[in-house]
């Protein structure tokens, strides 16, 4: 590669390589397009090298040990159970590799160019890009900046020693006695959890009056049933004030009903949102792009920023912080660069959290809907009506369907339950493509199966369900 002032000219830079910039420099190659993502970590972005996948990881040797424990219950006996702790952190590196080499796989077969190293653009037509080896510069005829975010830090809370990110907290060397949690979210609640079901005493502060405060009330409670059956803590209305830490433990300050309160765990996670990359030594200020409230960018329909040929998706943009709002995205402003009529259409993007039991929501609520003007009625079906679901031991959950009563077009849905974030993707579909819930009532789902329960759950709000009571009207 060459190195000095010259400028080598591409048709696409995108900078960034997680769930929404490799989709981005994959798709754009597909339709033609010479293309170099470049990216100052590892490929694969925060979601497979710090954040989706490995804590999915970790949560799935949690739940075996979990069921290790109540093996009795399915006429199992199991002894001397234990947890090598350093073992399932090696278990969850052999996945984030496998699936980050995927990526560099996939890249490479699209015949897009990969630079490991920062960019900062130049101007709004040219970038520089640069490692410890080499600084070429490019001309760029369009551009995708797909940043991504970090973890938010709080003065009083800074990161480091024995308070952790959620980055830290996938990667602890053995297991804590005793953990506390700021923040009830869906990172707090998963990471807390899977701890918790190691057999570490989780403590959780969270602010609000519930936890996961981004679903039905009636949904996380199902969640806090099952905490405390882990003898998680639970600490509604709390403000987190202060932290002191020795090299052995923290001790962290809250309030709560007026009071001021105390505990000390080996570790403080903090886990209270995220700040988009769109700070430090982008330059965007030099490539004219407009950066407005939160550090968010805004852009069109298109994901155009302000400067036309310059896009912007992920957690840099407004809406969620979700990866696959982010590949969604990235296909979109691909095509549009390519010139194809593409647009973003968020009516339903899925929401989950992988907690216990797993959390998932699509298009509207109830209460939603009749904000809309839609006259919208919700149908909840029990799991415990699902023969799969008991034998899975999943008896605990439930599905709504929110339809519209004059038309029947399925409008949203919330699953908690066992496989609620595998369960979503047919009711997102059904939204998406306008069905109703007859469509769904009159599809044939395979027995025993977990999808049985979004049928039974259109049955029951056509008024004549099989396998519970409807109730009286």
């Amino acid at each position: 590669m060459v190195v000095g002032d010259a400028s080598l000219d591409i048709d696409l830079l995108v900078i960034g390589a997680g769930p929404g910039g490799y989709v981005a420099a994959i798709r754009a190659a597909q339709l033609g397009q010479k293309v170099i993502i470049a990216d100052k970590g590892k490929f694969g972005g925060v979601c497979l090298n710090v954040g989706c996948i490995p804590s999915k990881a970790l949560i799935n040797s949690a739940h075996h040990y979990e069921a290790m424990q109540h093996a009795a219950d399915y006429g199992l006996s199991a002894d001397n159970i234990s947890v090598d702790f350093g073992k399932v952190q090696a278990y969850k590196t052999s996945v984030v590799n496998k699936m980050t080499g995927g990526v560099e796989m996939l890249l490479k077969a699209n015949k897009v160019q990969m630079f490991q190293g920062e960019a900062m653009f130049i101007n709004e037509n040219e970038a520089r890009l640069f490692n410890e080896n080499e600084a070429p510069r490019y001309r760029f005829k369009n551009c995708i900046i797909a940043t991504g975010s970090r973890p938010i830090e709080l003065k009083p809370f800074p990161f480091g020693g024995r308070i952790l990110s959620s980055t830290e907290g996938l990667s602890l060397p053995e297991l804590p006695k005793s953990l506390v949690v700021i923040g009830g979210g869906y990172i707090g609640i998963e990471l807390g959890q899977m701890y918790a079901k190691f057999g570490v005493q989780v403590t959780i502060l969270e602010g609000a009056d519930t936890i996961l405060p981004g679903f039905d009330k009636d949904m996380s409670q199902l969640v806090v049933k099952k905490l405390k059956k882990s003898n998680v803590e639970i600490v509604n209305g709390a403000l987190a004030k202060s932290a002191e830490q020795t090299d052995k433990d923290v001790t962290v300050t809250y309030e709560v009903g007026g009071e001021q309160k105390s505990v000390t765990a080996d570790y403080l996670l903090v886990t209270v949102g995220r700040r988009p990359n769109t700070d430090g030594d982008l330059g965007l200020e030099l490539a004219g792009v407009k950066v407005g409230e939160r550090g968010l960018i805004e852009v069109d329909e298109q994901c155009r920023t302000n400067v036309k040929h310059i896009f912007a998706i992920g957690d840099i943009v407004p809406g969620a912080a979700l990866a696959h709002k982010a590949s969604y995205e990235a296909k979109v402003a691909a095509e549009a660069i390519a010139g194809l009529p593409a647009k973003v259409d968020y009516k339903c993007i899925p929401a989950v959290a992988f907690s216990d039991p797993e959390c998932a929501s699509v298009g509207y609520t109830e209460k939603e809907a009749k904000e809309k003007g839609y006259k919208a009625k919700s149908s909840k079906f029990p799991f415990g009506g699902n023969g799969r679901a008991v034998t899975l031991n999943g008896a605990d959950g439930f599905l709504k369907i929110v339809h519209d009563t004059d038309t029947g077009l399925v409008l949203g849905a919330q699953i908690a339950g066992v496989e609620a974030s595998n369960m979503i993707a047919e009711l997102g579909l059904a939204i998406e493509m306008g069905a109703t819930i007859e469509d769904i009532a009159l599809t044939i789902h395979a027995h025993p199966t977990l999808g049985e329960i979004t049928m039974d759950a259109a049955e029951l709000a056509m008024g004549h369900p099989i396998h519970t009571i409807a109730p009286k009207s």
